[in-house]
């Protein structure tokens, strides 16, 4: 069981969905149990039986995600993961590991992959397998899988930007959160980037725009529009997969989880993730 924070984070990031995730290592350590003592002794390293074991099941949930999304309402965004001190689990195994390869930017480019790409990139890149254990797991060879990654990182670094810190990050975001609430129109626009976007999931359980917004002026629109409906609503700045993002509440209950792409000191992406069967990983906050 001391692999399961492994298996947690691996599936994760494959996924983009903490539910799912928890599902798939249930399932892997469901058909570790079902073999016998001999069986499972004869297995030299359990944490790579368990590792294959559960990358398989992701991909073949990966095979199947595409034609999931396609009947999904509106948009899907990647479930939103807070600072390991706000889970609402008490189970530290089930918490996600905050680095950049869960950033909302990395996992939003991770869906415009395909399964083994995804595979090949996160166990080699971010997990540090070698080539030939993932060529296992996703039935190609070495070269193939190195190939996979190859493609994988070209189209992580043509989606990247610059590098912000992280304080400034966080600025950035504050100035936007008090503009918003003042309904700043100038100030607003100047935080964003002029090609900016703005993606809402609300799965079709929840209000939210079904497509994408775009461009720093229909944005600011919305935002201004938003602002004078919502007078109920309390927005906290909070930690949203790594980097600085804002949390929604309502009646106490959390609404909606922001997280943010800044590139310079301009806001390029901003997704908005209202859908409440991707929020359970998020504690009801007192409000500071």
């Amino acid at each position: 069981m001391s692999d399961r924070p492994l298996l947690i984070n691996v599936a994760y990031r494959l996924l983009g969905s903490v539910a799912e995730a928890e599902d798939v290592v249930q399932e892997t350590y469901a058909r570790w149990y079902a073999m016998s003592a001999e069986q499972q002794e004869a297995i030299g390293s359990p944490a790579g039986w368990l590792t294959k074991v559960a990358t398989r099941i992701c991909l073949d949930l990966l095979s199947s995600a595409r034609v999931r999304r396609e009947s999904y309402v509106g948009e899907w965004i990647p479930e939103p993961v807070p600072d390991p001190t706000e889970w609402i689990t008490a189970d530290p195994v089930d918490r996600v590991t905050l680095d950049e390869s869960v950033s909302m930017a990395f996992l939003v480019v991770l869906e415009s992959m395909t399964p083994a790409e995804r595979v090949a990139l996160i166990l080699h890149d971010v997990f540090g397998y070698a080539f030939a254990e993932v060529a296992e797991i996703v039935g190609r060879t070495p070269g193939a899988c190195r190939q996979l990654a190859f493609s994988a990182r070209r189209r992580l670094d043509a989606a990247r930007v610059q590098a912000t810190p992280a304080v400034r990050q966080a600025r950035i975001v504050r100035e936007f959160k008090q503009a918003w609430q003042a309904k700043d129109i100038d100030a607003l626009i100047a935080l964003l980037d002029p090609d900016a976007t703005v993606v809402a999931d609300g799965g079709g359980r929840v209000g939210a725009m079904l497509r994408p917004i775009e461009g720093a002026a229909q944005i600011v629109r919305s935002l201004v529009n938003l602002a004078g409906k919502v007078h109920d609503m309390v927005v906290l700045e909070r930690t949203v997969n790594g980097r600085p993002g804002l949390v929604a509440r309502r009646d106490g209950a959390i609404v909606a989880v922001v997280a943010f792409d800044v590139a310079g000191d301009r806001i390029s992406h901003i997704w908005a993730v209202r859908n409440p069967d991707k929020l359970h990983s998020w504690k009801e906050m007192d409000g500071r």
